[in-house]
């Protein structure tokens, strides 16, 4: 049988769903086990969630991970988390999108090397180094892998430095969980309070002009708010791109004293409930490998990895 070892991975299940002339009837689900008590187990499932008792279960086992999704696939989800969090300087090299926003957020001040940069690899780099030198700001290169493994390997030829691994985690909204119910309500609107802005101030050091652009330059974008006894205790940001498939989720944050009270769930399902309004069938988040608390969070809701990427940082 199932383990906790084994929540967050690939399984699939046998169980009894009915009996007929004395034989029981069997039916198979596969999915990624996201929760598992002594009741019942809950699957992630292309269909959505499928929570199953322990009584109904014959067998389940563990099951190899899927396929890695195809260049085209990252190429796609990268296209539309660039245009989720919009750079205000922008270049291109080819196929190679080069960003810009003052310095706040590595992803909104870094090179994405997915397609041709119509030239050959090293001058490729070259190319991005002086750009980011003509700007006055240390060149940064975000590396989508297993896509951008080539890139990496001339990246670490170079002495280029590493940032920690982030998850590319994407979900069905279909397979979202209900949100828990209770108070306070998620608040959506259309532009960030000024309670909202100072809170992603204090996250993230500061908040420049160019950051304001990255944060509301997007044509489908929602801002939500939860207050508690006139106070701002959660926020987050959600965004409609990628020709209106993608919700892409961000800046999901809880003051301290309100946390495990459930409300970043239920940001989070305010926003997918939005973004089911605009036609989006898939929501995708970034979060760093070794945000443990995070990354249980979002397994537990039924986000999986799709593919990784890491920061690139060129040599002083």
């Amino acid at each position: 049988m199932l383990r906790q070892q084994d929540v967050g991975h690939r399984i699939v299940v046998r169980r009894i769903v009915g009996i007929r002339e004395g034989r029981p009837l069997f039916s198979d689900a596969l999915g990624e086990l996201v929760e598992l008590s002594e009741t019942h187990l809950t699957l992630a499932t292309a269909q959505g969630r499928l929570r199953v008792p322990v009584a109904e279960v014959h067998r389940a086992k563990r099951v190899p991970p899927t396929r890695r999704p195809t260049a085209a696939a990252v190429v796609e989800l990268e296209l539309a988390a660039d245009e989720a969090w919009p750079a205000a300087v922008r270049g291109r090299l080819g196929d190679w999108l080069l960003r810009a926003a003052d310095g706040w957020t590595g992803r909104a001040n870094s090179a994405l090397p997915v397609g041709d940069p119509d030239r050959p690899l090293p001058a490729a780099l070259d190319a991005v180094e002086r750009w980011y030198a003509d700007l006055g700001q240390p060149a940064l290169v975000n590396t989508p892998l297993p896509l951008a493994a080539p890139v990496g390997a001339e990246l670490d030829a170079r002495g280029w430095g590493s940032g920690p691994p982030v998850l590319v985690q994407t979900v069905p909204l279909a397979g979202l969980p209900p949100a828990a119910a209770g108070s306070p309500p998620v608040e959506l609107a259309t532009a960030p309070s000024d309670d909202w802005l100072a809170v992603v101030a204090g996250r993230k050091g500061g908040l420049p002009d160019a950051a304001r652009h990255v944060l509301t330059a997007v044509g489908q974008v929602r801002f939500a708010h939860v207050y508690a006894d006139g106070a701002l205790v959660a926020i987050g940001r959600g965004t409609v791109t990628g020709s209106g498939r993608w919700l892409g989720l961000s800046l999901i944050e809880v003051r301290p004293e309100a946390r495990r009270q459930g409300l970043a769930g239920r940001v989070i399902r305010a926003l997918a409930d939005w973004g089911a309004t605009t036609g989006a069938s898939r929501a995708f988040l970034q979060v760093e490998q070794r945000n443990t608390p995070a990354v249980a969070l979002y397994r537990a809701l039924g986000f999986t990895t799709h593919h990784t990427y890491l920061t690139r940082t060129a040599p002083h």
